[in-house]
């Protein structure tokens, strides 16, 4: 009795420890079958890959030698019909020639195009640049009072006379020099930059001491304004142009006071620089 107690107390570690290890296995080989069937699908998720890249790559080399069969093909045309152009003697063999040069030329100019509308953007960004730098310098004065904006590639800056002037004179008031010396500060952190000063005037005929007409008082308002900025914030007078416009660009009808009131101006426009404009085109 006591033997086969015995027996039994040796026998259970053994069946348990045989079923621990029996579910251990079981456990392991469903682990094993899982990252089987993961590794077949990444498999076959790598070989669908491959085969994708494999039919890009074919895909783009045949469209690439479709491309130059094609222009190949172009050329050849062009060179046959050139060639007969010259058989019928409708053009010379030099006139071929220049032809041939002309259409070899025609990828170039291509280039050419677009770099030549990189650079107008770039030159397009510098102006909004500028503008900014103005605004920001001269603050929240009123837009009836002083306007600054950008067409056709141009910067202008609209002054109004009453910020400049007393009425039917050309002498520069207090008030005139704060606004022109934020404008000066702009204009001489860009020693570059070249602008004309244009005197503007309303329809109402002017005739006062030495001035004769509107021609004269736009010039006199101009020329004073370009002494301001030359003797007052020693910008150089070789960047300045001054015009008068006298009554003839308004920018609305003289009908009405405010009408004549948004004529009578004085404008500084930002002159094209060409010269910076070709070279944008020469750093391509």
């Amino acid at each position: 009795m006591k033997l086969k107690a015995i027996l039994l107390s040796l026998s259970i570690p053994v069946l348990l420890f045989s079923c621990v290890s029996t579910k251990k296995f079981k456990a392991s080989q469903a682990q094993y079958a899982a990252l089987t069937g993961q590794y077949a699908q990444l498999q076959s998720k790598l070989e669908d890959c491959q085969r994708t890249m494999r039919d890009s790559t074919e895909a783009y080399r045949h469209r690439n030698s479709v491309s130059d069969e094609r222009v190949e093909g172009l050329k050849q045309n062009n060179s046959i019909l050139l060639n007969q152009l010259k058989d019928l003697s409708v053009i010379t063999g030099s006139q071929a020639e220049s032809i041939k040069k002309s259409l070899d030329n025609i990828g170039a100019k291509d280039a050419y195009i677009q770099d030549l509308q990189s650079a107008i953007a770039r030159k397009d960004s510098l102006n909004m640049a500028l503008v900014m730098n103005l605004k920001g310098a001269i603050g929240n004065l009123d837009d009836k009072d002083i306007n600054i904006k950008v067409e056709k590639g141009v910067v202008y800056i609209d002054i109004s006379d009453k910020l400049l002037f007393e009425s039917g004179s050309y002498d520069i008031t207090a008030r005139a020099k704060e606004v022109l010396g934020k404008v000066a500060k702009v204009l001489n952190n860009q020693p570059d930059i070249e602008f004309l000063v244009e005197g503007h005037t309303d329809s109402v005929p002017y005739k006062k001491g030495v001035l004769l007409d509107n021609w004269d008082l736009s010039v006199k308002r101009a020329t004073a304004v370009t002494r301001v900025l030359q003797n007052d914030y020693a910008i150089a007078p070789a960047r300045i142009t001054a015009a008068g416009r006298s009554e003839y660009i308004p920018v609305t009808s003289n009908d009405t006071p405010e009408g004549r009131a948004a004529n009578r101006r004085t404008r500084i426009v930002i002159l094209p620089q060409l010269d910076q404009f070709f070279k944008l085109l020469e750093k391509k």
